[in-house]
């Protein structure tokens, strides 16, 4: 049985321009959900992207529901695909990197393997997952769900929330979070900036963060 939903609203352009100004990194120096399992790697490396999360949930080895998706997803949107557990079966691999880039898909987040590796750094399609596997899904036409709540590397993701990725990890943000946690985020990477200048002309780290001074204050 398949159960598919109307596609969530997308999230504003301007704020996806604003969201990939930020490092996942630095929105983990206070925030502290919300970001998905580390296990989920990206196969592309220095790569940052931003967009709208189309959910998906497709168990098993039926891989069905990622073809006929294809066929729905929008330019600027952000697969997110709960795997329901399985850790076996491959449900991206070559034809669906090509596919999905040409539907204009700015990534992928799988709670699962992925296969062909080097077609999806061919094609420069980024993609999250818990590593490769060479045992691929197949259209066995059974069920799976499209714009549901799921659940990928612990975190509950709706359709409609903004997804974060780059080389450090996944975060998920709610549509109304996105400008403040932004706007925080790139304030303490100019602060970092300043910071490193500090320490190039001289200064030790611990006398700039106050660590050496917590030290003394706590013997």
């Amino acid at each position: 049985m398949f159960e598919i939903r109307d596609l969530p609203r997308q999230i504003e352009p301007r704020l996806v321009r604003l969201l990939e100004q930020v490092e996942t990194a630095t929105v983990g120096h206070f925030l502290h959900s919300q970001f998905a399992d580390s296990a989920l790697r990206g196969v592309l490396p220095e790569t940052r992207v931003a967009g709208t999360a189309v959910t998906l949930r497709i168990p098993g080895a039926d891989s069905t529901l990622l073809h006929h998706a294809l066929a729905l997803v929008r330019p600027g949107d952000f697969l997110v695909i709960d795997r329901a557990g399985d850790a076996r079966h491959a449900c991206w691999g070559g034809v669906v990197t090509n596919a999905a880039k040409l539907a204009g898909v700015v990534g992928a987040v799988i709670d699962g393997p992925a296969t062909d590796f080097n077609e999806i750094r061919r094609c420069e399609m980024p993609i999250w997952c818990r590593g490769p596997s060479p045992i691929t899904t197949k259209l066995l036409g059974l069920e799976g769900a499209m714009n549901v709540p799921v659940s990928v590397g612990g975190c509950a993701v709706e359709p409609g929330d903004a997804v974060l990725a780059d080389e450090s990890g996944v975060l998920f943000l709610k549509p109304g979070q996105i400008e403040t946690v932004a706007e925080r985020a790139i304030g303490m990477q100019e602060r970092e900036l300043t910071l490193l200048e500090r320490l190039r002309a001289g200064e030790k780290l611990p006398e700039i963060s106050g660590a050496t001074a917590k030290v003394m204050a706590a013997r």
